[in-house]
């Protein structure tokens, strides 16, 4: 056996778990899934082949508005996200000490140490109409009695902003970590104010992480399913619980299985999009985010 076969040999050992977990995990369940939305009733326990689930989608309006809804709050999460998380990883790559570095990756982490569950509960329980933020507002006069702040927009994309930050603060200040300080040192030496070296030289080198980041963020916010609907109540009009509604309610499991690949589509449509617009190919944007 020659040196280039053992070579082979060794990457595909090394990639076979890997290899086999994404057939079993992600190819395999979304093959199946497709096919069953494609699987037409025409009678009890008499099934056939068609587009039929998809056109029922298309007719109904409440449920495309319900899609795009979930798209839109979620580019604006994204974006949101992205003006939060930018500082905080140019903080944590340019200007913390190592230590202080530590500290602040520790204090993102912290959110994820509970699940989405408890996560949702305890912004019920600061928002609701008995909830702290209600009582401190009365206790010091500002409002005359109990406020509901839950069961609207606004509360939902706080929550999910809260949820899905980290995502985007690692891929950023892994990114900008990357970045040689005497680019930005040359930029205020040949004139350039803050505001200038920021837009011309550190956004544009930043670019991959921002395109990662903005990527696993919307992914994770259009997919979302507990915090809009504990924080947006039954008016959330969030997709995923369309989702589940088919599977679970209605025991529809051919419209859910449609339900669930158009929003598959819909999403990876609109990174396509988006990374199109920002000039980035997918595999540039992941090797410089890594790097």
């Amino acid at each position: 056996m020659t040196r280039q076969h053992v070579r082979r040999l060794t990457l595909f050992m090394l990639l076979a778990p890997f290899l086999l977990w994404i057939l079993l995990m992600i190819v395999l369940p979304h093959l199946g899934i497709f096919a069953l939305s494609l699987r037409e009733k025409v009678a009890p326990l008499v099934y056939t082949i068609g587009p039929k689930n998809y056109l029922d989608f298309l007719r109904e309006p409440i449920y495309w508005n319900t899609l795009l809804r979930t798209a839109s709050i979620s580019i604006l999460v994204t974006a949101l996200t992205f003006l939060v998380g930018f500082p905080i990883a140019y903080y944590i790559a340019k200007i913390a000490g190592r230590r202080v570095k530590g500290a602040l990756f520790l204090a993102c982490l912290i959110p994820l140490w509970v699940s989405d569950l408890v996560r949702a509960y305890g912004w019920m329980i600061l928002l609701r109409e008995t909830g702290v933020v209600s009582s401190v507002l009365q206790w010091t006069g500002i409002v005359d009695g109990p406020v509901e702040l839950l069961y609207n927009d606004a509360t939902v994309v706080v929550g999910l902003v809260y949820t899905v930050v980290l995502f985007m603060i690692v891929p950023l200040a892994s990114t900008l970590e990357g970045m040689d300080d005497s680019l930005i040192e040359a930029g205020y030496n040949l004139g350039g104010s803050g505001f200038t070296v920021m837009r011309r030289i550190v956004i544009p080198y930043a670019m991959p992480g921002i395109v990662a980041g903005s990527i696993i963020v919307f992914m994770l916010t259009a997919g979302s399913y507990l915090t809009p609907i504990l924080l947006g109540g039954k008016n959330s009009m969030w997709f995923t619980e369309q989702i589940y509604e088919q599977f679970i309610t209605r025991f529809n499991w051919e419209s859910g299985a449609t339900f669930g690949i158009l929003l598959l589509l819909f999403t990876s449509l609109t990174v396509w999009l988006g990374l199109r617009l920002s000039g980035q190919s997918l595999a540039t944007t992941v090797a410089r985010s890594e790097a």
